[in-house]
């Protein structure tokens, strides 16, 4: 259902000073627009009442060029504007997204549009502001017109002034990874905290010592939640935060190209939104769909392609140390047309062999997985790789890998082989292969590709969260789409919900992920990791974080393993949110295991999911019900402090019976010391039932509910 109507009213008054106000549809959030000063335009957030987004400058600055005649006094589009014209309207509908944490999505919103107009030059630009119940989003949008066509965006100056000096759980900002630690700190606190906060990586570019990444999550002294982001990143760069720590105003900044422009523009176009999710509770900031709904709709007409599985794979040998990804150490580097694998030593220690990924095959059949993840399988992992992506083949195998024969085997067991492409950041030699690599797996009936774009920079020029890149990014999933190939998307550009509009666009990374357990030197991810990423990269769209990691020593690196219990690996199933579920360990580690048995059953695809408990990097509790079933399950997990939570089930059917098989946290379970007790137990549970679990030191529990009448 669709409710639309329209307001139009022009106000052609020289100055405006009056504020025009539109209001979410339960009228809790409130978003007022004025001109100030010499026609600055400004904005204003408020929710119940409560300040939210203090006034806060609005505008853009451009790039002086003779090509776009462009001149150097007309660079100006931040003040000098006046109101020529506001639309407001309304907005209802229910979507229903091909994959995801709910069968369908409640699209409501009120929202206003604000032409503002330069004198001299002669030029417009619209604000646009989208106001849900959760939040509002607002973009910049260029109408076609004769004195703004092609345009550069030299920087763009959106602010969100703050109402107080908050806690923020941040990362730094980074041109080119999300991979850190989240940060606990007062935003007063950043700076000083910035340096420590700035870990090691191998592709790393920080631009500020008040600079953050979004999605930010802050909470502030009077009890709301609030959430920084964007949304619908299709053709421009991502956006960070740079904070004036004086007055707590965060102000948007845009990744740079190679020669310092932000984004090169055609009107008519349109700017990403920026997105504001608040409540007073918690659990409403999970719950949000605002980012998702401020996507376009889905462009493909037919995605019955395009379906959620559990995967494992042959790459945690290699996270580990133990297994190459390489096949032999003969070549330092690799030499297009002259390099022969064939003649060459094998290194004996090349993980993605004929034989072992047959291994892995025939576990996933007997297992119920549907795909086998294979790294390492093509050329170009030789030498130096990460500053050598040129040399990548996406279509040649090492000799001691059979493509052909392992996807037919794969197939004749109801597997398929998902195919992996690192490009070590070399984009130009990628996009010269797409279509022959995704025309030989749609031949061989491969559906699934992951990305991986390891370096500092694309192409050894443009930063990866560039316009270049997100351009890039979409193109590798429209190629995809073409041969009905779905992508998991590593060192990506942060997520901004567009697998609504490309649903191929099936998981991906952007955060610190499960391999950390393996090879970080601080040692992993820290308990609290898993109860702050849903409140922020979760909320930008489905994450590859590869859970189910069983066995925890790692004599390559020893100090660095899951800071989990076993339960709490079962419970970032629910908790993390994919449709492609990765059992992450080796297949050794999961065999006799009773715990396997929750990763092979519990669903990728959900027809509703809710948030029972959840409190800011201390616990999340979320139940999700089974897309085509009466089923659910549940997953709870906690920081580095044990606990006790209570579950109540008043979200089951009425007159129901379930029979619920819970893994928790067994007896003296303790992720620094033994994070292998696992309890099983069965209990019959109906609808108003209260239940008591107690959760160890960074553990967790894993629950499936079974309706039996």
């Amino acid at each position: 259902m669709k409710i639309i109507s329209l307001c139009l009213c022009a106000l052609m008054m020289p100055l405006l000073l009056v504020a025009q106000q539109v209001k979410s549809p339960n009228g809790n959030v409130v978003v007022s627009f004025s001109l100030v000063d010499n026609g600055v335009p400004t904005y204003q957030v408020s929710y119940k009442g409560k300040p939210v987004i203090k006034q806060s400058r609005l505008g853009l600055e451009l790039t002086p060029s003779n090509n776009d005649g462009i001149k150097p006094e007309d660079t100006n589009l931040m003040n000098g504007f006046k109101v020529s014209n506001t639309e407001t309207s309304s907005f209802k509908e229910v979507w229903k997204p091909v994959w995801g944490e709910t069968s369908s999505i409640l699209n409501h919103y009120n929202e206003m549009a604000v032409s503002l107009t330069q004198e001299h030059p002669n030029r417009t630009i619209i604000v646009r502001f989208r106001v849900y119940n959760d939040g509002m989003g607002l973009r910049y949008e260029f109408p076609r017109q004769s004195n703004l066509g092609y345009f550069i965006i030299k920087d763009e100056h959106t602010q969100f002034a703050m109402a107080g000096d908050h806690t923020a759980w941040w990362i730094p900002g980074d041109y080119d990874t999300q991979e850190y630690d989240a940060v606990t700190s007062k935003l007063s606190e950043i700076r000083s905290k910035m340096k420590s906060a700035v870990t090691y990586n191998t592709s790393q570019t920080t631009f500020s010592e008040t600079g953050v990444q979004t999605s930010l999550q802050m909470k502030s002294s009077d009890g709301l939640y609030i959430n920084l982001h964007e949304a619908a990143c299709v053709n421009y760069p991502t956006m960070h935060l740079n904070l004036d720590d004086k007055n707590m105003v965060f102000e948007s900044w845009l990744t740079p190209d190679a020669q310092g422009n932000k984004a090169y523009m055609q009107a008519p176009r349109t700017t990403p939104w920026r997105t504001l999710i608040v409540s007073d509770d918690a659990r409403d900031m999970l719950s949000s769909n605002l980012i998702l709904n401020l996507n376009e709709p889905c462009q493909y007409d037919d995605t019955s392609w395009i379906k959620p599985v559990k995967y494992c794979g042959v790459w945690w040998e290699m996270i580990v140390g133990r297994k190459s990804w390489n096949y032999t150490d003969e070549f330092p580097t690799v030499e297009i047309g002259v390099t022969d694998f064939s003649k060459a030593k094998p290194n004996g220690r090349h993980g993605a062999t004929t034989a072992e990924v047959k291994r892995y095959i025939d576990f996933a059949a007997k297992n119920g997985f549907k795909g086998v993840l294979v790294e390492g399988w093509n050329w170009g992992w030789d030498g130096n790789w990460g500053a050598e992506g040129d040399k990548f083949n996406f279509t040649k195998a090492y000799p001691d890998y059979d493509l052909d024969s392992l996807q037919h085997y794969a197939l004749s067991k109801g597997v398929r082989l998902i195919a992996h492409n690192e490009t070590g950041g070399s984009a130009k030699n990628y996009e010269q292969q797409l279509d022959s690599a995704f025309a030989l797996y749609q031949r061989l009936g491969i559906r699934t590709v992951k990305t991986g774009y390891v370096n500092d920079k694309m192409d050894n020029l443009e930063l990866q969260h560039s316009q270049y890149g997100v351009r890039h990014y979409r193109k590798v999933i429209e190629t995809a789409a073409k041969y009905q190939i779905m992508i998991v998307n590593h060192e990506p550009a942060m997520p901004t919900g567009l697998n609504r509009t490309y649903p191929n666009l099936i998981s991906g990374e952007g955060v610190r992920g499960q391999e950390y357990n393996a090879w970080s030197q601080d040692g992993g991810n820290p308990p609290y990791h898993l109860c702050i990423v849903p409140f922020t990269r979760q909320l930008a769209g489905a994450i590859d974080y590869t859970p189910g990691i069983f066995n925890f020593e790692n004599k390559a690196v020893p100090q660095s393993h899951p800071q989990t219990t076993i339960a709490k690996q079962l419970a970032s199933y629910v908790v993390i949110y994919s449709p492609w579920q990765m059992a992450a360990d080796k297949i050794e580690n999961y065999e006799a295991h009773p715990a396997l048995s929750f990763i092979q059953r519990v669903p990728t695809n959900w027809q509703e999911s809710r948030v029972l408990n959840a409190e800011l990097g201390k616990y999340v509790t979320i139940a999700r019900k089974e897309r085509n079933s009466n089923n659910w399950y549940i997953g709870g997990l906690t920081d580095q402090d044990p606990r006790t939570l209570t579950l109540h089930f008043d979200f089951l059917d009425n007159d129901a019976q379930y029979e619920a098989l819970i893994y928790s946290d067994g007896e003296g379970a303790d992720y620094r010391t033994n994070p292998y007790p696992l309890a099983i137990t069965q209990k019959r549970i109906r609808k108003g039932d209260s239940l008591q679990l107690k959760l160890a030191p960074s553990g967790g529990f894993a629950i499936e509910l079974k309706k039996i009448n």
